[in-house]
């Protein structure tokens, strides 16, 4: 036990033992500086050194541009052509699917299933219409008293999740399953639908965009106003497309869907709506199927 004693204090003499650090003049031995150190000292300061030293590596490679220097990190430039890749793709996809609808209609041309006088490029884009004089838009019985039911249930809804004063459609922004619901009670006032890294998140309808920053939990993060007190909010996005102050059309695109934020598990897109100043469901206004 005292030879425990012994070495702990012999131990701590040898941490607090002072030494002197001269620095001298090759030529006269002149003393220009010293310092007076201990084994402890010396060790705090290199320890707090390298800490500094690891805290601003890691602030610089975070923060700032020199990142795209390091191997392994993306740059904003390469990010950019990678998103209007993406939309050239899809606007690519459109141009041969017409394409193949044209080249099939010509196949029947060829093997007498098509008058010639049918076949035409501009027509192809409204072959898939029906005349709407051919329709029959009278309202059945069912549909009379399941409106009716529909009007005595928003008569007494104070938050109007399906009221008359939304009289315009709304467009999907992404097209996905949903992981998580509209849920009150855990106050996740939103749909979360899982989509592929950098697919377009389009706008739900025509408005003005009045936030579109960067959140450190939540990534991109753009906020449109529509009519009738409508916002529309729309999270952990990889990029925008657009600025606050730019006016949006419904279905366009307006930012590139991704895992951005801390609050992310992956990507997906984190869908809000709220209705004069109220969060509501999302699946009241807007058909996911």
């Amino acid at each position: 036990m005292s030879q425990t004693k012994k070495d702990k204090k012999k131990f701590t003499k040898k941490l607090l033992h002072k030494y002197r650090l001269v620095v001298l003049n090759e030529d006269t031995f002149e003393e220009r500086l010293s310092f007076k150190l201990t084994r402890l000292n010396l060790f705090v300061f290199i320890t707090s050194s390298a800490i500094l030293l690891i805290a601003l590596t890691t602030f610089i490679i975070a923060f700032t541009g020199l990142r795209e220097y390091i191997p392994g990190y993306s740059s904003t430039k390469l990010k950019r052509q990678a998103t209007e890749l993406t939309y050239k793709t899809d606007s690519l996809q459109t141009a041969l699917m017409l394409n193949n609808q044209y080249y099939e209609s010509i196949r029947k041309v060829l093997t007498g299933d098509l008058e010639i006088g049918d076949l035409n490029r501009d027509s192809l884009l409204n072959s898939q219409q029906i005349d709407s004089e051919y329709i029959d838009l009278s309202p059945s019985r069912a549909d009379s008293l399941l409106r009716e039911e529909v009007a005595l249930e928003d008569k007494y809804n104070v938050l109007q999740t399906a009221g008359a004063n939304i009289e315009f459609a709304l467009f999907p922004p992404v097209k996905g399953p949903i992981t998580e619901g509209y849920n009150v009670k855990t106050r996740h006032y939103a749909l979360d639908i899982v989509v592929a890294k950098n697919a377009p998140v389009k706008s739900v309808a025509d408005g003005r965009v009045i936030f579109a920053e960067w959140s450190a939990g939540t990534g991109y993060v753009i906020i449109i106003e529509h009519n009738y007190g409508l916002l529309s909010v729309y999270k952990h996005n990889s990029s925008l497309t657009k600025e606050q102050g730019d006016f949006v059309k419904s279905g366009e695109v307006i930012a590139a869907a991704g895992s951005a934020g801390e609050l992310t598990t992956g990507p997906h897109l984190h869908f809000e709506l709220w209705n004069e100043g109220n969060p509501v469901n999302p699946k009241d206004y807007i058909d996911f199927d």
